[in-house]
């Protein structure tokens, strides 16, 4: 991994660390994830206009994942809670430390992009039947 020496003005660097700390990470990780998902959504250029706070990063296989901005939650774990947990929506964003408004623009971005988010869904539950030892 390749170093680069950064500085920060005091008060973007204080709510920097605020919001890892809320995140229960290191600032490094902080830093390194927020540049991450600014090239990733750049270089992508898939984000829907429509929905400010969703935006495309490369999950773990390369593929890009529809994500909470600045959470990294991906846009199905929060339909997942809903469908298949019965969680409603303040229940959502308690236990992932949203607001309620993200998890309605969530919903909203599955319900416009639902085909997307069911086949990785499928893929996903596919990958996972196919480790189970049972």
């Amino acid at each position: 991994m390749g170093g680069y020496s950064l500085s920060l003005p005091s008060r973007l660097k204080a709510e920097a660390e605020e919001l890892a700390a809320r995140l229960g990470i290191s600032l490094d990780q902080f830093i390194l994830s927020s540049v991450a998902e600014k090239v990733g959504s750049l270089w992508d250029s898939l984000d829907d206009p429509a929905f400010a706070q969703v935006i495309y990063r490369r999950g773990t296989v390369g593929q890009p994942v529809p994500v909470l901005r600045g959470t990294g939650i991906r846009v199905q774990t929060v339909v997942v809670a809903g469908r298949q947990w019965g969680m409603d929506t303040r229940q959502i964003a308690t236990e992932f430390g949203l607001t309620e408004a993200q998890v309605k623009e969530a919903v909203a971005f599955y319900g416009a992009h639902q085909a997307e988010i069911d086949a990785a869904l499928a893929a996903e539950q596919a990958l996972e039947a196919s480790h189970d030892p049972a």
